[in-house]
């Protein structure tokens, strides 16, 4: 197997404050990110996300452990060749980051300048780069000319020019509205699919992670509690903190208030039934259900779409006689099909 493009190995950030006392960002974290893929570092304000990233492009030195990227250990590089490091690693912000003063042309420019590329080939670069993100039109107009979604494009074209093989996105989509997040999105895939660039999204977003990301890590206080395939994650996490993000995210499992509100209308048991792309799960929960002689209303529930698979959960009222929905408890576990009873 290739080496990954990006290596954490036991890497820790801890901040010192005032009186003396240290704050832990990121816990001990290694993570590695496979070339060519999208991962997403996902969980709560807080978590370690950003700080995450910021040890990736070196822009934050880890108190101790190594942030290896496209083979080169960021940690014992002297800052001359740090700067030529991060030419390989580009950047998006989620409030853009361009300068005013220049024109969208002259911010995409502008990294290929520092680099010392001559004019002739800024010139093709540049033109080259908004024609990929659909501003070619607009290269002589100003930052404030702009909406939210075409100055992130240029955030992007900007980010490529140097023909990074990493693209690191913090919260690149978190200022936008849904429909220019999914155009923005819709872009960074085109960029992972079309240029082979490997990108890392730190995001809280669901969107975010359904349209574009193939593995995802979950972080809490600084750590990295889970990581996996996409799809593997978001239907069986593993840990709590991921089943915690997951169920905030999915808005598919009835919160403490719609909770108590379903219990005052129905009664009977409430089990929450999770919903996968498995063959014949519908048929295999309808003959559990009446097997046991239970009867069922639907109260409660989401399925959605995540890599062009189905996911979510279904909640229903159980009423029967007496030990008929334990009955059917056990028939729906033997039958493979993941339940819960909401206490």
């Amino acid at each position: 197997m290739a080496e990954p493009i990006v290596r954490l190995t036991g890497v820790s950030k801890r901040y010192e404050r005032r009186g003396g006392k240290a704050v832990t960002a990121v816990d001990d974290v290694s993570l590695d990110v496979h070339e060519g893929e999208v991962l997403a570092v996902i969980g709560y304000s807080g978590a370690g996300k950003s700080t995450v990233v910021r040890l990736m492009n070196a822009l934050e030195a880890p108190t101790s452990g190594t942030v290896t990227v496209a083979g080169q250990d960021l940690t014992r590089l002297p800052e001359k060749e740090l700067r030529r490091a991060r030419q390989k690693i580009g950047m998006i912000f989620q409030q853009f980051n361009l300068f005013r003063s220049r024109t969208v042309a002259g911010n995409v420019a502008y990294p290929l300048k520092v680099a010392g590329v001559p004019k002739a080939q800024r010139d093709a670069r540049v033109a080259e780069l908004l024609d990929f993100v659909g501003l070619l039109e607009r290269a002589h107009a100003h930052p404030e000319q702009l909406s939210g979604g075409q100055k992130q494009r240029v955030g992007i074209a900007r980010a490529l020019a140097t023909n990074p093989p990493l693209l690191l996105a913090d919260e690149a989509t978190s200022a936008l509205d849904p429909e220019t997040t999914t155009e923005v999105l819709s872009l960074l895939r085109r960029v992972n699919r079309e240029l082979g660039v490997t990108i890392v999204v730190i995001t809280h977003e669901m969107d975010a992670v359904r349209q574009i990301a193939d593995r995802v890590a979950v972080m809490e206080d600084g750590r990295v509690v889970e990581v996996g395939d996409v799809y593997d994650v978001f239907s069986a996490p593993r840990t709590a903190p991921a089943r915690r993000f997951v169920r905030s995210v999915l808005h598919d499992r009835p919160e403490p208030d719609v909770l108590e509100r379903l219990r005052h209308r129905h009664p009977g048991r409430l089990l929450t039934v999770q919903v996968t792309d498995e063959p014949d799960l519908q048929k295999r929960v309808d003959r559990a259900f009446s097997g046991a002689g239970v009867r069922t209303e639907l109260v409660h529930g989401g399925v959605s779409e995540l890599r062009e698979r189905r996911l979510g959960s279904l909640t229903y009222e159980a009423t029967g006689p007496e030990g008929a929905v334990d009955a059917a408890l056990a028939a729906l576990r033997a039958a493979g099909v993941a339940v819960e009873e909401e206490v």
